[in-house]
C-alpha cells in the first residue's frame, strides 16, 4: 500500500488537479485516519500505524519553503499544492496555521497555483477547520454515499459519524466547495442501485456545490472485493445532474 514518508513530495501527475505538489502533515511512518475506507490507497488503519507523531507547523512550514523555493529556482511547473498524503490533513492540530503559511507561501512562489484540501469533511464542527478550508482555492470534500448504512460499509467511521452534521457543516459554504465521490461495488452493495445514487443525488441538489469530481478506484485496495466502474458507467449514472447543469468532472 502507498504510504508518503515525506511532508512535501513531488510534483506528481494528478488526474483531477495536474501537477500537484503533495503535503502530508499526518505521520511520516505509517497511516493515520478518522475514515478506514475499503478502497484506501494508504490501506487500512490498523496495518499502517507505525507512529503517532504529527509534523508540527515549524517543521511543514520548513518543507514547503525549502521544496517551493528549489522548484522554483529549476522552474517546475506546480499547478495545485496538495493536502492528502497518509490520511486525513485536518486532524494534524496545526492545521489552520499551516494553511496560513501554506498560501503565504504559494503567493510568494507559485502565485499561479491552487491550494486545495482532500478532506472527509468530519472535523468541519471543530475551531478553525471550516474557516481554514474557506481560505483555500479547492476544499475537496467527500461524500461516498447517500446514507450513514452505507457510509458505514464503505468509509468505515473511526468513532461517531452522522451525515446530517457533515450536510449540515457543508451548508457553510454556500456551495463554493468540490464534492468528491468514490463509485465502486462490492458482494455487499453497489453504489450505483438506484436507492443508494438517489440519496446521493439529493444530497448533491441540496448542497449544490461548484464542481463534483466523480472517479472510480485507480490503485491497490485493502478490500480485494471492490469492482471498478468505466467512465461511461459513471457518465450515465450522474446523467441527470449533468442534465440539471452540475458542473461533474468524470475520472477513471
Amino acid at each position: 500500500m502507498l504510504h508518503f514518508d515525506e511532508i512535501v513530495f513531488g510534483p506528481i501527475s494528478s488526474r483531477r488537479l495536474g501537477a500537484s505538489l503533495g503535503v502530508n502533515i499526518l505521520p511520516v511512518k505509517g497511516k493515520f485516519c478518522n475514515f478506514d475506507c475499503i478502497y484506501c490507497e494508504c490501506g487500512w488503519n490498523a496495518d499502517g500505524i507505525a507512529e503517532r507523531r504529527f509534523p508540527t507547523f515549524a517543521e511543514v512550514a520548513e518543507a514547503l519553503e525549502n521544496k517551493m523555493s528549489r522548484l522554483s529556482e529549476e522552474g517546475v511547473s506546480v499547478d495545485s499544492i496538495t493536502f492528502s498524503g497518509n490520511g486525513e490533513p485536518t486532524m494534524n492540530p496545526d492545521f489552520p496555521s499551516i494553511i496560513d503559511a501554506t498560501l503565504e507561501l504559494r503567493d510568494r512562489f507559485f502565485p499561479d497555483a491552487k491550494v486545495s484540501v482532500l478532506s472527509n469533511a468530519v472535523l468541519l464542527g471543530r475551531e478553525g477547520i471550516l474557516n481554514a478550508l474557506k481560505k483555500v482555492d479547492n476544499p475537496i470534500l467527500k461524500i461516498d454515499a447517500g446514507s450513514d448504512s452505507l457510509i458505514r460499509k464503505i468509509n468505515k467511521p473511526v468513532g461517531s459519524y452522522a451525515l446530517k452534521d457533515v450536510i449540515g457543516h457543508l451548508k457553510d459554504f454556500h456551495g463554493n466547495f468540490i464534492l468528491q465521490t468514490m463509485f465502486l461495488k462490492s458482494p455487499e452493495f453497489d453504489m450505483a442501485s438506484t436507492e443508494n445514487l438517489c440519496a446521493w443525488m439529493n444530497i448533491v441538489r441540496e448542497l449544490r456545490p461548484r464542481e463534483i469530481m466523480v472517479y472510480t478506484i485507480d490503485r491497490e485496495t485493502p478490500d480485494k472485493s471492490l469492482e471498478k466502474y468505466t467512465v461511461e458507467q459513471m457518465r450515465s449514472f450522474v446523467c441527470p445532474l449533468l442534465d440539471e447543469g452540475f458542473n461533474i468532472q468524470i475520472r477513471g
